[in-house]
């Protein structure tokens, strides 16, 4: 497994190793010490595999009181995944990072606590599956316009598929006071 840093501190990439043979493939997406071994010490406690179409955006959404640890994989189909620092306090508050992420790929993202996510489909559909470091609690959910001009993402649809919590989300700006606070963040 090879651990990607990105821009923003904690994000990471996760490239696991494929075996593959005339049977097809075998991967590991989880091992507990490879990920301490690179400084990912977070305990998963709920797994969710969403089904998407084309050009459908889900997010930007996180949680306030108990933030979020995701390691976000795409099973089938192709998206466009976005990570945004809400850590408030930390250098690179309001920054993203997006990678694109597919079946064929494997690839992984990791996101520490005090990130929202979101992604896009690019393929006519797609599953994700993703595991939390908490559980979902819809009274701590943070939603973060998708298009919030002051974090400028360039998804890649133009008239995206939108939830009606995801098309009435308020900008960054608008939550401040919701955000979670981070003593000490790294940047």
């Amino acid at each position: 497994m090879k651990f990607v840093p990105t821009d923003l501190a904690g994000v990471f990439v996760i490239e696991p190793e494929v075996h593959r043979d005339s049977r097809g493939f075998f991967l590991e997406t989880y091992h507990a010490r490879k990920f301490a071994a690179a400084g990912i010490g977070e305990a998963f406690v709920q797994d969710n595999h969403s089904l998407s179409l084309r050009n459908s955006v889900r997010g930007l959404h996180a949680q306030s009181r108990n933030p979020q640890a995701k390691l976000v994989r795409c099973a089938r189909g192709t998206i466009y995944d976005v990570a945004v620092d809400i850590r408030l306090g930390s250098a690179t508050f309001g920054r993203y990072v997006a990678v694109q992420l597919s079946g064929e790929d494997f690839r992984e993202l990791f996101l520490p606590p005090g990130f929202a996510h979101g992604f896009a489909v690019l393929s006519d559909e797609a599953e994700v599956e993703y595991k939390c470091s908490a559980c979902y609690d819809p009274d701590d959910e943070i939603s973060i316009a998708w298009n919030d001009p002051d974090i400028g993402i360039p998804w890649p649809v133009e008239s995206p598929l939108l939830s009606p919590k995801d098309q009435r989300a308020p900008r960054l700006a608008e939550i401040h006071a919701r955000l979670p606070r981070y003593a000490g963040t790294r940047a």
